[in-house]
């Protein structure tokens, strides 16, 4: 498959940045770009956090308790449900009219202590040139909870575009990514796209946005389908990828060019 993106594929960016003439190359590549679209989960901070982990039992624990099934029962059923609808929310949904924000407040209701501040990211995400938005199949209240404890504040974003917004049709549907486009007023070909999911990339390459790849080595549930688990580096990631790091928080601060920045959010607005 061939590239739509005229920034073209670029080699892995590690925590070192690669060599100075790599890192020069990637740079210009983004040149053009004025909205940074940023995933939250696994992508924000990294997977081996392991945050994620308790979004994944209290699906489970919700499953099982809403349709009094045994354990064994709501896992299967949770798995098969994310990977024939893209996300478990949309299966219950279909299959069983679970009111959204039931399943939400209940999954979302976690523990986000251990997450590490990163004012680094925090740094280079305000330095970026151009409009920033989160892009996620979670809510808008759990990525202001992921957001406030990495330090990142939530003004430097035009929007957070939720599966609510997204009218609870997830990535990777790709109807989804034409009305988050639309939604933002946002022209592919100046757009870059930040996500743990390679497949969740699929669709932003095939709308002409520059993809980034962001990876972790982790050791992930082992009934998680491989398409579905965060990206590591020794994936085949396929032509659909421009860029992979796994180190993020380096790659936007390159990108920014490691400017001193003043805060001035704008923007989003949490909800009254």
């Amino acid at each position: 498959m061939t590239s739509n993106s005229p920034a073209g594929r670029s080699t892995s960016l590690r925590n070192s940045l690669g060599s100075a003439s790599g890192v020069a190359t990637d740079k210009a590549a983004f040149d053009r770009i004025e909205n940074w679209v940023f995933d939250l989960d696994n992508t924000l901070y990294p997977a081996r956090c392991h945050l994620f982990a308790q979004i994944d039992a209290r699906m489970s624990s919700f499953i099982r308790e809403r349709l009094d099934m045994s354990p064994e029962e709501a896992r299967k059923l949770q798995k098969a449900y994310y990977v024939q609808y893209g996300t478990t929310l949309s299966g219950l949904m279909i299959e069983h009219k679970i009111a959204p924000d039931d399943f939400l407040a209940h999954v979302h209701d976690i523990d986000v202590s251990h997450l590490p501040e990163n004012p680094l990211l925090a740094a280079g995400i305000n330095a970026l040139e151009g409009r920033k938005f989160i892009f996620t199949n979670g809510s808008v209240a759990h990525a202001e909870n992921v957001l406030g404890k990495l330090g990142i504040d939530a003004g430097f974003f035009t929007d957070i575009f939720d599966i609510r917004a997204a009218e609870f049709t997830p990535k990777p549907h790709r109807q989804t990514y034409e009305k988050f486009l639309e939604a933002g007023r946002i022209k592919p070909a100046r757009a870059a796209m930040f996500e743990d999911l390679a497949h969740n990339l699929e669709a932003p390459h095939a709308l002409g946005m520059t993809t980034v790849l962001v990876c972790d080595d982790v050791k992930w549930f082992a009934d998680e389908p491989a398409k579905k688990r965060p990206a590591s580096l020794e994936d085949d990631h396929g032509d659909h990828i421009h860029h992979v790091t796994d180190d993020l928080t380096g790659f936007v601060q390159h990108l920014a060019g490691n400017k001193p920045t003043s805060h001035k959010p704008s923007g989003h607005k949490p909800p009254a």
